[in-house]
């Protein structure tokens, strides 16, 4: 599936919930869902810079495609890279590059978040397009 209909599905889903209670639960319950970091990868190199929380992202290409794994510590946190995994994961380092995020100022994310959890998600949006950097300049 391609990374905007994974989006567009993302902002559907959100559009369901009537108040900020339901979409925070909803996204510790997308939390659940994450595919989990092996604890091999739990290390320092993989801790996103600038978010409160510990979040570890792990990045790998199989068949063209990048494929996410992450943790953190923090249950809200945890959602979020779950969102930004579903959309980003599975999908070639050039879709990765050329995808916007407005999907998340659609659901509404980014105006609910702390200033500090907001910065946070910036840097994992950041991250997830440097792995795709990476593997990038690998397949050129």
């Amino acid at each position: 599936m391609a990374i905007q209909d994974i989006q567009d599905e993302i902002i559907d889903e959100f559009s369901m919930f009537e108040d900020w209670e339901e979409r925070y639960q909803y996204m510790i319950d997308l939390g659940k869902t994450l595919p989990l970091i092996d604890a091999e990868y739990k290390t320092d190199d993989n801790l996103i810079n600038g978010c409160q929380s510990k979040v570890w992202v792990h990045a790998e290409m199989k068949d063209n495609s990048v494929i996410f794994t992450a943790d953190s510590d923090a249950i809200i946190t945890k959602g979020i890279i779950a969102i930004l995994i579903r959309s980003f994961s599975n999908q070639h380092p050039k879709d990765i590059l050329d995808a916007n995020t407005d999907f998340i100022d659609k659901i509404g994310l980014k105006e609910h978040l702390s200033p500090t959890r907001a910065n946070g998600l910036v840097s994992m949006i950041k991250q997830l397009k440097m792995y795709a950097i990476a593997y990038q300049t690998q397949l050129s």
